[in-house]
């Protein structure tokens, strides 16, 4: 008993893939509109708000341009091929970007660390997070995190879609108005949603709207149309390691991969995690090479792609999240360009339809049974947004709903 307690935290833990793989007649044979239109709402996201905070956690730091094409690079194109290999190996939406709020802990660090230590950091993480992997001691650290207090930790995350959607119109009813009534139309009419998925419909209406109304103005005249990757050689300070490390890992491996297990559970999957953080650690030395911030199985994309259609259809939306994200890196100047070029009532209004299902299902998870205090704690503390030690509230959420419902719903446990 005491040797195998001993052994098996060391073990390299990998979740086994199903078999047989799927072939590539099968995968398009599983394809559908509705995965698709899932897929582009799930890329349409990444790549305007959270590329938003690159840019501007980048551009705070003093980084180049080049400098920045190569961050976008590594955050789609590295990242995509992980998402592709990863959704037909285990036949379910597996989406892996870059870590949100270990961005916004780069982009504030970066007013006093060089460019170079902050790669530096980005090493020892990729490091740790592959460590964590394959010593196998995250999976029980998941699993011993209940359900209701992750969801809920994932609901105050997700909240300020659904805010964001109910403000929309006062900003903009031109843009917001239109799309909203095309998604409840759909929605209602069954029938004709089956043809067109709700959040497609109202995506090709705003698309349709922004266009007539001459809204749409790409940002800059003169730009690279590829991506050139930019190789940083990394520097190696203590003030950077402490700084940047430890927190990077757990945005990576409790915030957003908790996220991303508590969506994917949510809808019916069985997410590899141990897979799924030796993976995270392997892609972040990856994108660390070109100046990326470390890689992440995401929260509200993966939310996106399963947020409708047939449970064992929808690993199909994950590899064509993928290949667009693929694309989306290669051509990262000319992307970015255009999404920022429309109206941010455009991108809101869309992310928040589209985050609605998700927003519920949280909801449901995290207050209708068991550790409903506890659930409270970490929603309450999510939203609440208070950062201590350079880690945002969605850890902090989840560590002090843990901590409460473990003393005040003791019977919930047994």
């Amino acid at each position: 008993m005491s040797n195998t307690s001993t052994i098996a935290p060391t073990r390299v833990i990998t979740e086994p893939l199903p078999q047989p793989l799927y072939s590539p007649r099968r995968v398009l044979r599983d394809f559908g509109g509705t995965y698709g239109a899932n897929a582009v709402i799930g890329i349409v996201f990444s790549a305007t708000g959270p590329v938003a905070v690159i840019l501007a956690a980048g551009l705070a730091g003093g980084l180049s341009q080049s400098q920045l094409a190569s961050w976008i690079f590594g955050a789609f194109f590295v990242n995509g091929i992980l998402t592709i290999t990863a959704s037909w190996l285990y036949r379910q939406p597996l989406a892996f970007f870059w870590t949100i709020p270990g961005t916004v802990v780069v982009g504030a660090s970066l007013h006093h660390l060089p460019w170079e230590q902050a790669i530096g950091a980005f090493f020892a993480t990729g490091v740790l997070i592959l460590l964590l992997g394959l010593t196998g001691w995250i999976t029980p650290i998941m699993n011993a995190l209940p359900m209701p207090i992750v969801m809920a930790m994932v609901a105050g995350v997700f909240l300020h879609f659904g805010t964001d959607l109910v403000e929309a119109p006062a900003h903009d009813a031109a843009i917001a108005l239109p799309m909203i009534v095309t998604f409840v139309a759909l929605s209602a009419f069954a029938k004709l949603g089956r043809y067109i998925p709700p959040v497609l419909g109202a995506l090709i209406v705003g698309v349709v709207v922004v266009l007539a109304t001459g809204r749409f103005a790409p940002t800059g005249g003169d730009h690279e149309w590829f991506a050139h990757p930019v190789l940083s050689t990394p520097a190696w300070s203590w003030q950077a390691m402490i700084e940047l490390v430890v927190p990077l890992a757990i945005t990576v491996v409790v915030v957003q991969n908790g996220q991303g297990i508590a969506v994917l559970r949510a809808a019916g999957h069985q997410p590899p995690i141990g897979s799924a953080t030796i993976a995270c650690g392997v892609f972040s030395l990856v994108n660390a090479a070109v100046g990326c911030v470390s890689t992440c199985l995401t929260g509200p994309t993966n939310a996106l792609l399963s947020a409708s259609g047939e449970r064992t259809r929808q690993y199909t939306a994950g590899i064509f999240c993928g290949v667009l994200a693929v694309v989306f890196g290669l051509f990262a100047p000319t992307f970015v360009s255009m999404m920022l070029g429309t109206p941010a009532a455009f991108i809101v209004t869309l992310g928040g339809l589209a985050m609605l299902k998700a927003l519920q299902g949280a909801f449901v998870t995290a207050f209708g049974s068991r550790f409903t205090f506890g659930a409270l704690i970490a929603f309450l503390v999510t939203i609440s947004d208070v950062e201590l030690f350079n880690i945002g509230g969605a850890f902090w959420g989840l560590v002090l709903g843990v901590i409460a419902s473990r003393i005040l719903e003791r019977s919930d446990y047994s």
